[in-house]
C-alpha cells in the first residue's frame, strides 16, 4: 500500500529553539511549479526553483515572540481526504505609509512565503495555491507602551505540508532561486 510508513524516530536531543527569524514574500506569478527540482532522496525538500526571469524575494525581519508558523493536518476518514493548512501569524512593529501600501497588496494577492526559523531552517508555504491574508489588524494602541503596527495572518491550504528548502543561509536561498541564466534572486529589504 502506498501510504505505509517507512521510518521510525528516536527521541531527539534538546538542542533546538523555537521562533521565526524572518520571512520572504515571492509574488505568486514569479514562480512556476513545473520548474522545481526536489532532493533525489527526499521529495519533500526543494533543492532549486528556477524562475523564468530573475525574481525578488521581499524580506521581513521578525523580532517578536508573537510570530508563529504552524501546519495543521486536516483529514477525514469518511471523505478519504487529507490536506495541510499552513498558518503564519506575524507582528510588524511601527506604522508607516509604505507599509500600509504593502499590507493592502498582501491582502489583495496570494504570495508564496518562505519562512526562516531561528535554527535557519527554510520552509516554503503555499507551494501550489499561494497564501491568503485571512486576518489582519492595523493598530496604534491606546497607552504609550501598547503595540503600534501590523498583525497579519496568512493561510495556505495545500496537498502537502510546507516543503523544506535545502539551504541554511540567505546567500544559499538566493542561489536556490536563481533564474535560467544563473542570476541569483534578489533579496529586497526596503
Amino acid at each position: 500500500m502506498s501510504c505505509d510508513i517507512t521510518n521510525g524516530r528516536v527521541e531527539s536531543c534538546k538542542d533546538s529553539v523555537s521562533g521565526l527569524k524572518s520571512i520572504f514574500f515571492a509574488n505568486f506569478d514569479d514562480l512556476d511549479t513545473d520548474n522545481i527540482t526536489y532532493d533525489a532522496t527526499n521529495t519533500d525538500t526543494i533543492d532549486t526553483w528556477v524562475p523564468a526571469a530573475q525574481i525578488s524575494l521581499f524580506k521581513y525581519e521578525l523580532k517578536s515572540n508573537e510570530n508563529s508558523f504552524t501546519t495543521q493536518v486536516q483529514t477525514s476518514r469518511d471523505n478519504g481526504t487529507t490536506f495541510f493548512e499552513q498558518t503564519l501569524t506575524i507582528s510588524l512593529k511601527k506604522q508607516d505609509q509604505a507599509m500600509h501600501r504593502q499590507i493592502k497588496l498582501l491582502a489583495y494577492g496570494r504570495p508564496r512565503i518562505i519562512v526562516q526559523s531561528m535554527t535557519n531552517q527554510f520552509f516554503l508555504m503555499g507551494l501550489a495555491q499561494g497564501c491568503d491574508t485571512t486576518a489582519g489588524e492595523i493598530s496604534s494602541g491606546a497607552a504609550l507602551g501598547d503595540f503600534n503596527g501590523y498583525k497579519l495572518t496568512f493561510v495556505a491550504s495545500e496537498v502537502l505540508p510546507a516543503n523544506f528548502i535545502d539551504v541554511s543561509t540567505e546567500a544559499a536561498l538566493k542561489t536556490a532561486f536563481a533564474d535560467g541564466s544563473g542570476a541569483d534572486a534578489t533579496i529586497v529589504t526596503t
